[in-house]
């Protein structure tokens, strides 16, 4: 879900998230779903009337958090390793 949050900071319609995203329909539906109730996403319409997803302002303070417990996870599984001495 991160992922399609990141991917849809400037709007983008269903079939490039699928792309960029690497989902199936179905699954993006889901997700989608998912991602409107929590307002996480919003459903905006272009000037063409094409309908486009776009990330809220709720959205971005969870992809910046999700990537801050990201980077401290990779951190704490790293370090053990560079503190190994090989003799």
């Amino acid at each position: 879900m991160a992922e399609i949050l990141k991917e849809t900071r400037t709007g983008l319609k269903k079939t490039r998230i699928m792309c960029k995203c690497n989902i199936s329909y179905k699954q993006l539906e889901l997700y989608i779903k998912m991602l409107l109730e929590k307002k996480l996403l919003a459903r905006k319409t272009d000037e063409k009337g094409r309908e486009k997803f776009v990330t809220t302002t709720k959205g971005n303070n969870f992809v910046k958090n999700f990537q801050a417990l990201q980077a401290l996870m990779l951190e704490k599984i790293v370090q053990p390793f560079t503190q190994l001495q090989i003799s």
